[in-house]
């Protein structure tokens, strides 16, 4: 494969360090490593990867099989007298800093189910300590989704558990989960491979962590905002300094440090791992270029006075100048990315050409943390040129080509048909040409979904490009292609939209996630108007479908619009529910939480454009639409 970390030559094997700061402070692992919801659904199972701690076969990489033997140490560990955190429990990390009268939690994990079995082992080892805050490094749901399993609404309501988080958090937060949500959530079971048996020929990690929970995902809003670098504050007697980071791993992330006790938190900024310029489930393009500044910034401010690191993934770090040079050699790592993309690109390369040939300085690249197990220098390279240039590299060639089906179609047909494709694509396969094998069953496969032999011989292609991946989401991507070419869909294990997701959607954003499921072409000839007077905010929104189209806007004291077909006065929660949870209008109208004047059957019309998402879409086989589009 071209990425550099593809190689299994070359490999820091001696470099042993890893090993010993992972097993560091280690107290009580969770016996059996398993967690369950209420009903006695695994949610959890880290114990299923017990066959990792083997030696590396041929089927997967040896470097990832290094990084998932590193994850697969799951419990309770001391990182600092006063600092613990619970590792292999969910995809990320949970951390607990001791305070005057109980223990601040750091990312309380995906589920609420793995938040709490993670609490419930950190208290049967350090007592019964009540959680007396509550912080997010950044706005991805590996960081928030167990909140309720920590903190209760109450908790966090009535000021006795603060609630901290970068500004803009609930507002990126929700955006990620709710507009792409369903798209993001199929793709994130290729990548994270969830649905994938475990073992060797299967999801053996991902990099980042094992695989996602599939639990009960949570939000609960902070309530005191980060909102400059800098900023001091004390929860539960404990000092905290924060920097901002926006732009980074997540658009509303930060890094901090605990000046009393010289340790550092580095959020998800630096890790164990060369991170996702564009993560493969998809989501906006991070910038290279600032998060190497960011690094920088970091190690101006905290690096000489820190003698303890740990992120929100993987193992921490011990002595300060070990810690430095790990931030140094990550910042430097996006910025060469960042830095020799741009270089080439204005030299008239494509966004693949330079993925394939670019590669990191040998100081960089012989460092585990800059392997590429979970980004990759291919694809961060491309979504670096992508974020400067976007989707066309300025061949008029590329402009206008047909779609994936119809293209298919004529390449199929241009190399002599169905069999002789596939008997290329075979030839190729056994020459190790797994490449130029897919992309030619892929035509197959496009041109006639129900070629069960180029299925076949395709599934067989993805799992060669698996085992021979050292990128986890690679490995996955190809082993979950291949597992639903073989048994059909896996559909989405792990969902992140929910109850609590959808309470905190702003006023502004209830309206735009209408916006973003209007069936264009179904609402072309309906032009319908209504007036929502939010109590909440005292303020009264219009909205209009016209021409296809969901706008919305305040209405101005002194507005001489057109009278509107109806308005309803109701409650933010309740706008929430009847727009876009379900919620019947006449049982709100009945029960007097929302009042109407005017008619309000537009409403009606409204809701038969709003589209529903589909959780099962396919990935490895065409997508078909008969209806205009």
């Amino acid at each position: 494969m071209a990425d550099d970390h593809q190689r299994h030559g070359e490999q820091p094997f001696a470099d042993t360090a890893d090993f010993t700061d992972a097993d560091r402070g280690f107290v009580a692992a969770l016996e059996p490593g398993v967690v369950t919801d209420e009903n006695g659904k695994v949610v959890w199972d880290n114990d299923s990867y017990a066959f990792i701690r083997g030696s590396c076969p041929n089927s997967v990489h040896p470097g990832l099989w290094r990084q998932s033997q590193l994850m697969l140490r799951q419990g309770l560990y001391e990182v600092a007298p006063g600092f613990y955190q619970i590792r292999g429990l969910d995809l990320s990390n949970m951390t607990l800093v001791e305070g005057d009268a109980g223990v601040i939690v750091i990312d309380p994990l995906i589920s609420a189910e793995t938040a709490k079995a993670g609490l419930d082992l950190y208290r049967r080892h350090r007592g019964d300590r009540p959680v007396t805050g509550l912080v997010y490094t950044h706005s991805h749901v590996d960081h928030f989704g167990g909140a309720l399993g920590v903190v209760t609404e109450e908790d966090a309501a009535t000021g006795r558990v603060p609630v901290l988080a970068p500004a803009g958090f609930v507002r990126h937060a929700v955006a990620e989960n709710i507009f792409a949500g369903t798209a993001m959530a199929r793709r994130s079971a290729y990548m994270y491979g969830a649905a994938l048996p475990r073992g060797p020929r299967g999801q053996v990690g991902a990099g980042l962590g094992m695989t996602t929970s599939t639990g009960t995902v949570t939000l609960l809003p902070p309530t005191r905002d980060i909102t400059a670098t800098g900023q001091e504050e004390v929860i539960d007697g404990v000092r905290i300094v924060f920097q901002l980071t926006p732009g980074t791993e997540a658009p509303a992330e930060m890094n901090f440090y605990f000046p009393d006790h010289r340790v550092l938190c580095t959020a998800e900024n630096a890790t164990h791992t060369l991170h996702n310029i564009l993560t493969l489930r998809g989501a906006l393009v991070r910038d290279a270029h600032v998060w190497a500044r960011y690094l920088n910034e970091t190690i101006t401010l905290f690096a000489h006075r820190t003698d303890v690191a740990f992120a929100s993934h993987h193992w921490p770090m011990w002595d300060t100048e070990r810690i430095t040079e790990w931030l140094t050699l990550q910042a430097d790592t996006y910025g060469y990315l960042h830095d020799q993309t741009l270089r080439l690109l204005n030299q008239g390369r494509t966004g693949i050409e330079i993925a394939e040939t670019l590669r990191l300085p040998p100081t960089l690249e012989r460092k585990w943390y800059n392997h590429g197990y979970y980004g990759s220098m291919s694809h961060n390279v491309k979504a670096v040129y992508q974020r400067y240039m976007g989707w066309f590299d300025g061949n008029p060639a590329h402009l206008w080509e047909h779609p994936p089906v119809a293209s298919a179609e004529r390449h199929v047909e241009a190399m002599g048909g169905a069999a002789d494709t596939i008997g290329k694509a075979r030839r190729a396969h056994d020459a190790g040409d797994h490449r130029w094998a897919a992309q030619l069953l892929n035509y197959v496969i496009y041109a006639d979904p129900g070629n069960d032999t180029a299925k076949m011989l395709q599934a067989e292609v993805f799992e060669e490009l698996g085992y021979g991946s050292e990128n986890g989401t690679w490995r996955n991507f190809y082993l979950t292609g291949a597992y639903e070419l073989r048994h059909g869909t896996v559909g989405t294990p792990t969902g992140t939209s929910s109850d609590s997701m959808a309470r905190s959607l702003s006023v502004d954003q209830v309206f735009d996630a209408v916006a973003f499921r209007i069936d264009g072409p179904a609402a072309w000839d309906l032009h319908l108007m209504h007036d929502w007077h939010v109590t909440d905010e005292d303020r009264t929104y219009r909205t209009e479908l016209r021409n296809g189209v969901f706008v919305h806007y305040v209405l101005p004291d002194d507005n001489v619009r057109p009278a509107s077909d109806a308005a309803f006065t109701l409650d933010r929660r309740t706008l929430i529910g009847v727009l876009t949870g379900g919620q019947d209008m006449t049982e709100a109208v009945r029960t007097g939480s929302v009042r109407v004047t005017g008619d309000p059957s537009g409403l009606a019309r409204l809701r038969s454009v709003i589209g529903t998402p589909d959780p099962n879409f396919p990935i490895v086989t065409p997508w078909e639409r008969r209806a205009t589009v």
